[in-house]
């Protein structure tokens, strides 16, 4: 993934942290993707952190807002 044009995170509760990240569109850099997710800290060192929640949203060239599918997981 491309380096966000901005990013943003601020702590919810002990552990759980929201962040909103802006990157620009591989197609047309006039349009972004706007990320919103709830991570949670890992309990124990060897865990990875865990998505609470997510968002993507398409900003189109002419300001229109979309919702974006959500991606699947690679197989691990």
């Amino acid at each position: 993934m491309s380096k966000p044009k901005a990013s943003f995170r601020v702590r919810l509760s002990e552990g759980e942290f929201l962040s909103v990240s802006v990157f620009p569109t591989r197609k047309d850099p006039t349009a972004e993707v706007i990320s919103v997710q709830v991570n949670r800290m890992p309990r124990a060192l060897e865990d990875n952190w865990e998505t609470v929640g997510k968002i993507a949203i398409y900003r189109s060239p002419e300001g229109n807002y979309s919702q974006l599918p959500d991606r699947e997981k690679p197989p691990k």
